[in-house]
């Protein structure tokens, strides 16, 4: 072989690792459709747990990947409109909050991988076929179980014992899932010799009135839908029930840090950042219907106790040791 051959054979054969590598290193597009509003804190927080997620795994936004988020603010035209901004600049792969989110791309797009951080029932919702094979370009994690909903109801009835009625509030339209937690709630409620009441509510004014229509009742309580509507709006909420003198139990620590009397829950941001091994793995070849669904791994109690002395409720010291934080 001449020496000039051989200069290019081993030219070739050090570029082409080279290209290789350039070619694995190529920036991936990932949008993201989030229910909050750009300026909520939590949402803030979903997204840093997202990105510091993906940079464990190599993805650093900037070198390799590019995030275009869009904040709906739990406006379901803004969601649309997004949802079609995102499907138009073709990305490799969106995150979908939670269940709105989830069902606006899904009318958008039936071919770029779509992961959700947050859905309810995602069979129920029509969004795959079963936790174990999702099928379609649709897969992600659960936000918690149905019955976690006796959960919450038996919380309630342990930190405030002479409660008799307790509404459960949500909104219909952001949470069309709301089946997926009612007989649980209902089934509890019974064994407990409590009046379980749906308090479905569309807006904030309808929030305010049935509020206030339930705190009429002696001995009522209240218990909160993990929903867009109610996390938007969690600062109404935990202000009427304070107002009201309502008892509640709440499905996020931001609640009860508002002001809200008990929290029990999963880590919103801890599925966020399991979120971005599923979009590492699509970035990496697998299939949306490879993944199955994943549930939640990690729940915390949270009391505030500020709020209980203002309700005049004694929590019991056996829930106090179960809790993760006590918010004096």
């Amino acid at each position: 072989m001449r020496r000039r051959d051989l200069i290019t054979l081993l030219g070739g054969a050090v570029a082409w690792p080279l290209a290789a590598r350039a070619q694995s290193e190529r920036m991936r597009r990932i949008g993201v459709l989030m229910g909050y509003a750009e300026s909520d804190r939590e949402g803030q927080a979903n997204i840093a747990a997202f990105q510091g997620g993906l940079q464990k795994l190599g993805w650093t936004e900037g070198r390799n990947i590019r995030i275009d988020a869009r904040w709906a603010a739990a406006d379901a035209d803004l969601m649309q409109r997004f949802a079609k901004e995102l499907v138009a600049l073709q990305p490799d792969l969106i995150l979908a909050q939670n269940t709105p989110t989830t069902a606006v791309m899904l009318q958008q797009t039936r071919t770029i991988p779509i992961v959700f951080a947050n859905v309810s029932d995602p069979v129920g919702s029509g969004f795959v076929t079963s936790r174990a094979r999702p099928g379609g370009n649709v897969t992600g994690f659960i936000d918690m179980e149905g019955s976690i909903a006796g959960k919450w109801l038996e919380l309630l009835k342990e930190v405030a014992p002479r409660i008799a009625r307790v509404a459960f509030l949500f909104n219909p339209v952001t949470a069309p899932f709301a089946e997926y937690y009612l007989p649980p709630f209902k089934a509890a409620a019974a064994s407990l010799a409590v009046e379980a009441i749906a308090a479905p509510v569309r807006d904030t004014f309808e929030l305010e009135s049935v509020v206030a229509a339930h705190a009429g009742e002696p001995n009522s309580g209240l218990i909160v839908m993990p929903e867009a509507f109610m996390n938007v709006h969690r600062a109404e909420v935990t202000s009427l029930a304070a107002h009201y003198r309502l008892p509640a139990v709440y499905p996020r620590r931001f609640f009860a840090e508002l002001g809200g009397l008990l929290s029990y829950g999963n880590d919103q941001s801890d599925n966020f950042r399991r979120a971005a091994t599923y979009v590492d793995r699509i970035l990496h070849g697998a299939k949306p219907n490879e993944l199955p669904i994943q549930t939640p791994v990690e729940f915390e109690l949270v009391i505030n106790l500020k709020t209980a002395r203002a309700l005049d409720l004694d929590v019991p010291p056996s829930l106090l040791a179960r809790a993760a934080e006590v918010i004096e």
